[in-house]
């Protein structure tokens, strides 16, 4: 890292030295929001209420010495999460209009609060959450700040172009089979997919939309590894430990990788001599056992998508109606099939992980989704990438090509054993 602070670091000593504050944070982040040429980062912008949160904060957290983790920070929420006043899209105009106004903030929203954040807003998501790209035919597709001729990738596409954008300095993300990880290497950011268990229970989903319970994790994206640590600590109750050192590394052989562009696989040659330097041991990894990875997935993903939104399907783009009706259509017996599979591949995993502490390998075997082209061909092709973590609730962070000097889009998987996401993210820190 060539910076001297990270972002949030370097906002929480400019707050100290009263550089700036709260209100002047807020008026800043608010002239950033929707500045994709698609205008659509946030579904929902909420300005007028951080604004005026921004104004008490001072007053709300008045001891200087003991101010909540973070004060002052704008961080933006995807539009499957309940936040007061608001109406909980998932990404679709039809649930738009059906949904409530909430009267009361998801677990995660009033986390965020709680911790002295600003909530800039609730951002864009591919329709329910179901898809990779960000292309959404009811809010249009989600492009990048940066370069409008790229999709940010999804589903949790407003979340990378606010963090992009500057809207935001972190967002909360969902991802199921790529949601965060896939968007946060697309658009150049840091990524954290936590552990199927870290995100479990009732009290965590309080007040969001699920799309797959089997698989739905909880995800923030942000712009420096380093703040990994601090961020999921004040959201997730990560606790914050030294980073392991000399840990063994698995990593995906070329059998796996025949599909990825050169600069993907120049990026995820360069971040092996990375953890090389920073005394971690590299081991090839057999990934054979992957092969039905994605089959398990989308199978048990699809019957219980179709369930949740059983009797709207007629009610969503053509894509993904097909998807739910398919996973109606998977009987009892075939999805209790799919389960004792899904029990095998997970037991293999574990065996995986007691060869090696960590996985590396590419996000995507692409680094650009063009806008206004068809997309259909490559969401599989991404999926193989980002289902073997997703079966197996495996933490990723993702790695940022451009922080190892690879082009903008070539973002790797840093994939840790279950519920070892302190460790995972206090060694992405360090690197």
């Amino acid at each position: 890292m060539t910076n001297p602070q990270s972002p949030l670091t370097s906002l929480h000593h400019a707050l100290a030295s009263s550089e700036t504050d709260p209100h002047t944070i807020a008026v800043a982040a608010a002239g950033k929001a929707n500045s994709n040429d698609s205008h659509n980062a946030f579904l929902t912008l909420t300005t007028i209420e951080s604004l005026h949160r921004a104004e008490r904060l001072p007053n709300l957290f008045a001891d200087t010495q003991n101010r909540p983790p973070l004060y002052g920070v704008p961080i933006s929420i995807k539009d499957c999460f309940d936040l007061t006043g608001t109406t909980t899209s998932c990404g679709s105009r039809y649930y738009q209009q059906l949904h409530p106004v909430a009267e009361k903030n998801s677990w995660v929203a009033q986390r965020l609060l709680d911790a002295g954040a600003i909530i800039p807003g609730k951002t864009h998501l591919h329709q329910l959450a179901y898809g990779i790209t960000g292309e959404n035919a009811d809010y249009g597709d989600s492009v990048q700040p940066r370069d409008s001729t790229l999709l940010t990738g999804g589903s949790s596409s407003g979340a990378a172009a606010s963090v992009q954008e500057g809207s935001a300095l972190a967002a909360i993300g969902t991802d199921t089979g790529g949601s965060v990880r896939v968007p946060a290497a697309l658009c150049g950011l840091a990524g954290y997919r936590a552990s199927l268990g870290v995100s479990r229970g009732e009290e965590r989903w309080s007040g969001a939309a699920h799309l797959a319970p089997s698989f739905d994790t909880l995800g923030l994206l942000f712009r420096d590894l380093r703040d990994g640590p601090a961020l999921a600590g004040a959201i997730y109750d990560i606790p914050s430990i030294t980073a392991p050192s000399q840990p063994r590394v698995g990593y995906v052989g070329d059998e796996f990788t025949h599909d990825c562009e050169p600069d993907v696989l120049a990026a995820f040659a360069a971040w092996k001599q990375r953890l090389t330097e920073r005394r971690a041991t590299l081991i090839p990894i057999d990934t054979a056992f992957w092969v039905d990875s994605l089959d398990i997935f989308a199978s048990i993903q699809a019957s219980e998508a179709a369930q949740l939104h059983r009797g709207h399907y007629q009610h969503f783009e053509p894509a993904i109606a097909e998807r739910l009706a398919w996973g109606a259509s998977i009987t009892i017996e075939q999805l209790q099939a799919f389960h004792r599979r899904l029990e095998v591949f997970r037991s293999q995993m574990s065996s995986l992980f007691q060869q090696v502490d960590l996985l590396l390998l590419p996000c995507a075997p692409v680094s650009k989704l063009f806008a206004g082209k068809d997309q259909s061909h490559i969401r599989k092709a991404i999926l193989r990438y980002t289902t073997p973590a997703s079966l197996a609730g495996l933490p990723v962070v993702t790695l940022a090509g451009e922080a190892i000097g690879a082009p903008l889009g070539t973002g790797m998987q840093l994939v840790a054993a279950p519920m070892q996401d302190a460790s995972l993210l206090a060694f992405a820190a360090a690197l």
